[in-house]
């Protein structure tokens, strides 16, 4: 399927999203709600575009990410109004998160205006949604979008301890501001008010998860049986699939 993207021919899968092709064709487009594994969610607007499908007139603004191309079309992924969309995007952005480097680097680079700090709970959230899908996708639902509107916030129920949390961190390593607090110390990792005890990878030593984490991963299949870290796991793979061979 024929794509126009900015200016130049392309080829597009049916059903795949714009933000997809341009990956695929090294088309820079900048997004904060987006990760591979969990596909778009249009909520950060970062990666809005100018489509103009075929028999339409005019082009109109999509979420790249969310926006799947069923047939040809004619893609912009910079132009004056969409470098006028991020601008604005990007100011509202960096005001929740001030300290964060990428929202610093992106305000340079689309000349935002510097607004008023606010204070956001937890520090430096830009309530892109994917700790919480992350958790979802662990089988958990330890934390959740709390309020609406500018008391609108990511937190476990009542603040407290929550007892679906198992520690495993996927929240706190996919947040794209390190918006969410974990401090590793003394075979310890404390996250969302709850303190974990870490367990030794039995090859290389490495403190690498939580017990819970471990028993509940178990339960689901057969990772963790080994008792090894992410990259002793994938060593004792490759010598087995070599020795296989």
């Amino acid at each position: 399927m024929k794509i126009k993207l900015n200016g130049k021919e392309r080829e597009a899968m049916p059903g795949e999203s714009i933000l997809e092709l341009c990956k695929r064709e090294n088309v820079p487009i900048p997004t904060f709600c987006y990760h591979q594994a969990f596909g778009g969610q249009g909520a950060c607007r970062m990666c809005m575009v100018e489509v103009r499908e075929e028999g339409q007139k005019e082009a109109r603004l999509a979420a790249a990410c969310t926006y799947l191309l069923n047939r040809e079309a004619e893609v912009i992924t910079e132009s004056d109004r969409i470098q006028r969309i991020r601008r604005t995007i990007v100011m509202l952005l960096k005001r929740r998160a001030a300290g964060d480097p990428i929202l610093k680097e992106l305000a340079d680079a689309y000349a935002a205006p510097d607004l008023e700090a606010v204070v956001t709970e937890p520090e430096n959230c830009i309530l892109c949604g994917l700790c919480i899908h992350a958790c979802e996708e662990m089988g958990k639902s330890a934390i959740w979008s709390m309020f609406r509107g500018i008391d609108k916030r990511i937190a476990t129920p009542y603040d407290e301890a929550s007892d679906d949390c198992i520690g495993c961190a996927a929240c706190a390593r996919i947040c794209p501001t390190h918006a969410i607090s974990m401090e590793e110390k003394d075979s310890k990792r404390i996250i969302w008010n709850k303190s974990f005890e870490l367990v030794a990878c039995r090859r290389c030593g490495k403190e690498y998860a939580t017990r819970e984490e471990i028993e509940y991963l178990k339960e689901r299949s057969d990772y963790g049986q080994e008792n090894l870290c992410e990259s002793c796991r994938k060593k004792t793979l490759a010598i087995t699939v070599k020795n296989y061979i």
